[in-house]
């Protein structure tokens, strides 16, 4: 029997404007960014940084996307934590998001009417981790090693991991600045807490990659070292709706 897909909590609004109308005096104007710096916002990275951050995305997007199978045998499992916030652990919001057969991205935010903090670009097609995200738990690792020379960085300012999802490799995840379309998809969503659905595209939109698919959730942040940070899907009234932690580790 097939599961049903996610549903959307939250209606967007239909007066915003769909993502992939052409430029040109005739098309709609995108939405105004309003999105507000966070608090914790750190000083941006040099130069040198931005050009290797281009470069590592350069060659991760030459790579293949892997599609693997991200969920746990036997179906239900036992849950990994409940909903409550660990000692010392914060809450933020995490958005799933990307064209249907394109790469996914996840972007995290202090709230979701702030800038993104972080948007990672995973070897995986958006398809098919919500696919599995709708029938059981899933675990991602993003592996990076530890190099003595840059002890100050913090984990999730590393460039380039590689991606275990639930415990098979997947190729790697990329951290990258947020794009123009990336902004374009948090300011549309700013309104929405948590929920699931379709954000409106033109029919050019997206190269013909699919429908741009989006799912957000609150996370709980915990800061277990220096090298190491998780991300644990906070499901509303403890339900028992989809499950995903991720988890950074220098190894």
């Amino acid at each position: 029997m097939a599961t049903p897909p996610l549903t959307p909590r939250m209606l967007i609004p239909t007066t915003l404007p769909p993502l992939g109308s052409p430029r040109s005096k005739e098309s709609t104007v995108r939405p105004e960014i309003t999105l507000e710096q966070p608090s914790g916002k750190t000083k941006s990275t040099g130069s040198k940084s931005n050009k290797l951050l281009r470069r590592v995305r350069s060659v991760f997007r030459s790579l293949p996307i892997m599609s693997p199978m991200c969920k746990f045998p036997g179906g239900g499992g036992t849950r990994v934590h409940e909903n409550h916030v660990h000692h010392g652990g914060t809450r933020v919001t995490g958005t799933l998001f990307g064209y249907r057969k394109t790469r996914v991205n996840m972007a995290i935010q202090e709230t979701p009417r702030s800038l993104p903090i972080l948007v990672l670009e995973l070897a995986i097609p958006t398809a098919k981790l919500l696919q599995d995200l709708g029938v059981g738990l899933v675990r991602i690792a993003l592996e990076c090693e530890k190099r003595p020379s840059e002890r100050t960085t913090k984990i999730v300012d590393e460039p380039i991991w590689a991606l275990y999802c639930n415990g098979k490799k997947s190729g790697y995840g990329v951290k990258r600045q947020p794009t123009e379309e990336d902004l374009v998809v948090m300011q549309m969503l700013h309104a929405v807490s948590m929920g699931a659905g379709v954000l409106p595209v033109n029919s050019g939109g997206g190269g013909g990659e699919g429908d741009l698919t989006y799912m957000r959730a609150h996370f709980e942040r915990v800061i277990g070292s220096r090298d190491s940070e998780t991300y644990y899907m906070m499901n509303p009234d403890g339900n028992s709706g989809p499950e995903l932690s991720i988890f950074f580790v220098r190894v």
